[in-house]
């Protein structure tokens, strides 16, 4: 049924003209949002590198734990852009709307639940990755703060992934970037204790990020109740629907394992890495943020040709669908081609951002000097992938993720660095290994295009 009234049709039909443009005006609002998260999460780290190479290995291993927090979560994100997109494309605003609802309600309860647990397992789960005692009491206080925010932090990002779902990209652009200004003035005013301000150290940084994201919510949520033309949800109509929360569960339990499978593997590779030392942890953080710096535009392609994929397939217009993965593809491949050349020319003054310490610099060289000939394939992959998730297909995904990282990855990981003496350099071999039989995984899965008639 097709809702009417405040249930509008949005200004702009997705599944009409230009292919190109559309994918431009749904990503590059996107890519200015995750330009914006990354630049939070960069500024974090000049202002927590500032207090040396001990505190960036304790953010760096946070890091790991965190995705490993919010895998149920993203997998319901990608079963909402799933539905919402579905329905839109449609034209099926009212059950849009419930979508939507049912998705916040049930992030919210998952994020709670996990949170509270992983709180009091900080301390273990940063012994299980190898911590060094110092790096573990300033981890553990970081991370709990940030858990004890865990649920605001799932609000925005649901918030983002509903209105994405329906074709408005600007709204989450904006939530985010209010949010990452108001992490910028905090971090320095909390980190090194300005003013009245107390000098909480990494801490600090923690409480600013939770602060940033728990102001962000409360706008988001005021927006999509009641003040937006895309999805509009009302405060007496707050109920739950078991049959729309499994629809969106079905979906989202093989992306939140794919992501679990991911984020597994990078504590793993992080107590791989951690056994060479914390020095070599925290070259490691920093070429992790200068890698989702690099990837920020093929996120935000990637997140369109989602919403797009799932409008396209709801406007029975598969086609349409296909063409639209395959062309933000080739624009982020070419994008990553660019990148790779000036990371593999400018890492030294890149790392010198974040540390000026010479080992540092010089572990993130013989890291870059690997792993930039795997970037192409990432940008193949990720527009590719998340096409797929926007149709609904994640156990494709999935299975494609397990391959590579766990059949391929991990165990050259654990081979190569010491049983052909390659040291540090056998792990970025690996990682390159691994990315490259991913990539391969999901083109001939996108190929085959089984997801074209997946139903959500």
């Amino acid at each position: 049924m097709t809702a009417t009234g405040a249930n509008t049709p949005p200004r702009r039909d997705l599944t009409e003209g230009s292919i190109i443009k559309n994918i431009f005006h749904l990503a590059l609002p996107m890519m200015w949002s995750n330009a914006l998260m990354t630049v939070l999460e960069v500024v974090d780290l000049i202002w927590i590198g500032k207090l040396g190479s001990t505190a960036i290995a304790a953010v760096a291993m946070s890091g790991s734990i965190m995705m490993i927090i919010f895998t149920l979560v993203i997998g319901i994100a990608m079963g909402t852009t799933a539905i919402v997109s579905r329905y839109y494309g449609a034209k099926d605003y009212e059950n849009a709307n419930d979508a939507a609802m049912q998705s916040l309600i049930t992030g919210v309860a998952v994020s709670l639940v996990g949170g509270a647990a992983s709180y009091f397992a900080a301390p273990f789960l940063l012994k299980l990755l190898g911590a060094q005692p110092e790096v573990l009491k300033l981890g553990t206080g970081y991370l709990r703060i940030i858990l004890c925010g865990a649920g605001v932090i799932v609000i925005m990002f649901l918030i983002s992934a509903i209105l994405n779902g329906a074709g408005d990209a600007k709204t989450p652009m904006k939530l985010v970037a209010g949010a990452a200004v108001l992490n910028a003035v905090l971090d320095p005013l909390l980190i090194f204790g300005i003013g009245f301000f107390p000098k909480m150290g990494v801490n600090g940084a923690a409480l600013a990020t939770t602060l940033s994201r728990v102001a962000g919510s409360i706008a988001g949520l005021w927006i999509i109740f009641g003040h937006n033309k895309h999805i509009q949800l009302h405060p007496k109509k707050i109920s739950h629907n078991f049959s729309m929360i499994w629809r969106i569960v079905k979906i989202g339990i093989p992306g939140s394992a794919m992501m679990a499978i991911r984020s597994i593997m990078n504590m793993v590779l992080m107590s791989i890495v951690a056994s060479f030392g914390t020095i070599t942890v925290a070259a490691y953080g920093i070429i992790m943020r200068v890698e989702m710096f690099i990837l920020m535009p093929g996120f935000g392609l990637a997140a369109a040709v989602a919403t797009l994929v799932g409008q396209n397939l709801g406007a029975k217009k598969p086609k349409r669908a296909v063409r639209s993965a395959w062309a933000a593809s080739g624009m982020f491949a070419a994008m990553m081609f660019v990148f790779s050349i000036i990371f593999f020319l400018f890492y030294r003054q890149i790392t010198g951002i974040f540390s000026k310490d010479p080992e540092v610099i010089n572990i993130v060289g013989s890291c870059v000097k690997v792993m930039v000939w795997g970037y192409a394939f990432t940008g193949i992959a990720i527009p590719l992938s998340r096409a797929m998730m926007g149709a609904g297909d994640t156990m494709s995904i999935m299975v494609a993720t397990l391959i590579a990282l766990w059949g391929v990855l991990i165990p050259l990981a654990l081979v190569l660095p010491k049983k052909f003496n390659l040291g540090i350099t056998g792990i970025w071999i690996a990682i390159l290994v691994g990315v490259i039989t991913h990539a391969t995984l999901i083109v001939i899965w996108f190929t085959i295009g089984r997801w074209k008639h997946k139903k959500v």
